[in-house]
């Protein structure tokens, strides 16, 4: 089962972009982030045709989440991120798929700092440690997969002193996603891959994809029900060479059949 994570940075212009990666690379379970697109424009006649089921959460201009399935339609658990109700950015989507909680998220970039929308990013990811800790103990097998807008060491970015005034460097937001990761969750790329450079982000100028000057920021974390069947993760790059790219590339892991069958068989022979 290969499950993955793509910031499309506008949904109905890298639409072409996205068809093109699903018909080659062909996963099972995608979360997309920055949809950049109101609810009722969504492509979800033409994600169908391409043989996938969705749940999404647009926003005009900005923001929007969605997760897709393929051969399958995903079963909305909760369209926002608990503690704040007065929060209207969408920016988290959770569903499960063939057993499998998915919380695909999108969070805040936290530029300028310090300021409001800095200070949006630190409570967001506060939020975020507090529902992540209940989906952990929940006994269900879990992934987290996004844009979490954070480069979690030096070894995350070509160089780090280009980005030392960025939000998603300053020590808050890695002390943050550090919080995270000492609840369990395993981060799937560099945990298979501890001494390699990859990038998941290359900005549009100064060509820093011609350069390879990249950043890891776009992540897919699993709980200990999840984690024993990973056996592969990567970066899709090759999309970022398209015509059209997003500044991002697909993420992606691959979990062993036998444990996700395993939760299958577990979970039909809970009593509902």
């Amino acid at each position: 089962m290969k499950l993955a994570t793509f910031n499309v940075n506008g949904i109905k212009t890298r639409l072409p972009n996205l068809l093109s990666w699903l018909a080659k690379e062909s996963p099972d379970l995608v979360c997309l982030q920055e949809l950049k697109a109101l609810d009722g424009v969504f492509p979800q006649a033409e994600l169908r045709e391409a043989g996938y089921g969705a749940v999404w959460k647009g926003q005009r201009s900005w923001n929007g989440v969605a997760i897709l399935a393929k051969d399958s339609d995903p079963v909305e658990i909760r369209r926002e991120l608990p503690g704040d109700p007065g929060d209207d950015q969408s920016r988290y989507l959770e569903a499960t798929v063939n057993g499998i909680i998915v919380a695909c998220l999108y969070l805040p970039n936290g530029n300028p700092q310090p300021g409001p929308k800095f200070d949006y990013k630190l409570a967001w990811f506060e939020r975020l440690n507090r529902h992540a800790q209940a989906l952990y103990q929940s006994g269900q097998p879990v992934a987290l997969a996004g844009d979490f807008n954070v480069v979690p060491t030096d070894f995350d970015i070509y160089n780090p002193k280009s980005w030392l005034k960025d939000a998603l460097l300053q020590p808050e937001s890695r002390e943050a996603y550090a919080r995270l990761l000492s609840q369990g969750w395993v981060d799937s790329l560099r945990h298979l891959h501890p001494d390699e450079r990859i990038y998941t982000f290359w900005d549009y100028f100064r060509q820093h994809w011609q350069k390879n000057s990249g950043l890891r920021i776009d992540h897919i974390l699993l709980n200990a029900e999840l984690a024993p069947g990973l056996k592969a993760a990567g970066v899709d790059t090759w999309v970022r060479d398209e015509e059209h790219a997003s500044d991002h590339a697909p993420t992606w892991v691959e979990l062993a059949d036998s444990e996700v069958a395993k939760i299958a068989r577990k979970q039909g022979s809970q009593p509902r």
